[in-house]
């Protein structure tokens, strides 16, 4: 067991080896641009491209034709909202109080453009209510966005539900699945969903490596422009070792998922079993890890600590990679949104977010569970 133990996997994920190796020769040896298919290099180069797209296809269930390129999450998000936003000039915007600021962020800059947003409340474990929703809509509703995992508190919500009351209405639907694509299934036929954004290095993948699942019917006006890539719709080189790197990590998280999600779900319990047993103080923030397992990320515990006990559990993890503040987000003084948004206290709280991967072993988790043990027992 080699220290200090990561344990941040909703944060990024290390590459895979069967990942790099499938990106290793676009690299060096097949470096041509894609879009140069005028010599073999490009056309190589091309050929990768449409393999991927066809690969990522046929894991969300959608059309090799429906997936654009992007550079991650952030960019898909933004393609999204505001490429439903521009097409209409104008209307109305449901989200909720708990996305990822790459969907609340463009949702700030199109009020200030004079779109009206609905944020949704959520109730203490982070879902939103279906018929709160229900209520939003009015006769200008352009688009809903509502993620499908938190990457936060772990919340999973019933995009299918969602995407239902937003088909019948004809509303564009986004989600935002960073963290559910290539951790749990996802249909995206089934689940009545319009676009979805995914990224790379959440699945054992490269940085800077996405996309944006985008419906044939659903219209979509671009936030790029220059050179018409990606059927207009994301206009800029296309980085082909990152587009063959996102198939390859999903082409394995598929294959592999249930694996994944019994061995990341075992470890995560474990550390929630122990934190529960040593310190009373310790809240779960979203749905219960055991009671409510199959509404909450398989590898994810959010937790809230009061009192001096904080200390103790800060101290016993000081060889143990985990995003920690006091209810903070990072680079700002103001508390968590989310945890805001759910109703955990904030004032005076050390929060931990556990992150469990595929590269965990049971070994790493003996080490934490030892040391808040043995450190809380001693505090």
């Amino acid at each position: 067991m080699k220290l200090p133990i990561y344990l941040d996997c909703n944060a990024a994920t290390p590459v895979d080896d069967r990942v790099f190796e499938a990106m290793r020769p676009y690299f060096t040896e097949i470096f041509g641009n894609a879009a140069s298919t005028s010599h073999a290099f490009g056309a190589q180069a091309r050929d990768a491209v449409n393999d991927s797209r066809r690969t990522i296809a046929e894991a969300l269930n959608v059309s090799p034709e429906e997936i654009v390129f992007t550079s991650g999450a952030t960019e898909s998000d933004n393609l999204a909202i505001k490429g439903i936003a521009r097409l209409h000039k104008g209307g109305h915007i449901i989200t909720a109080a708990t996305e990822h600021k790459a969907v609340l962020d463009p949702c700030r800059c199109l009020a200030q453009d004079g779109y009206r947003i609905t944020c949704l409340p959520v109730d203490r474990h982070g879902f939103i209510d279906l018929d709160e929703l229900s209520a939003a809509f009015s006769p200008d509703t352009i688009l809903v966005s509502i993620m499908h995992g938190n990457n936060e508190i772990g919340t999973v919500q019933d995009i299918g539900a969602i995407g239902a009351l937003c088909r019948a209405r004809g509303v564009a639907f986004h989600t935002d699945a960073t963290q559910t694509i290539g951790k749990l299934p996802f249909d995206a036929q089934a689940l009545n969903v319009d676009m979805a954004s995914l990224t790379a290095h959440k699945m054992y993948g490269p940085k800077g490596a996405g996309a944006l699942y985008v419906r044939k019917d659903c219209k979509v006006a671009p936030v790029i422009d220059g050179g018409g890539h990606e059927r207009g719709l994301r206009s800029g080189t296309l980085n082909v070792p990152g587009i063959v790197g996102l198939a390859k990590s999903l082409e394995v998280a598929v294959a592999q998922m249930d694996r994944d999600i019994t061995h990341t779900r075992t470890l995560r319990d474990r550390i929630w079993e122990t934190l529960r047993a040593v310190s009373p103080t310790v809240i779960v923030n979203g749905p219960d890890p055991i009671a409510d397992r199959e509404r909450r990320l398989p590898n994810n515990l959010h937790v809230s600590i009061l009192g001096f006990e904080a200390d103790a559990i800060g101290a016993a993890l000081c060889n143990v990679a985990v995003s920690s503040r006091s209810a903070c987000t990072s680079g700002s003084n103001e508390p968590s949104h989310v945890l805001k948004a759910i109703g955990s206290p904030t004032d005076g709280v050390f929060s931990l977010r556990f992150g469990v991967g595929r590269c965990t072993s049971a070994a790493d988790i003996d080490y934490v569970v030892n040391q808040l043990q043995s450190t809380v027992t001693r505090a």
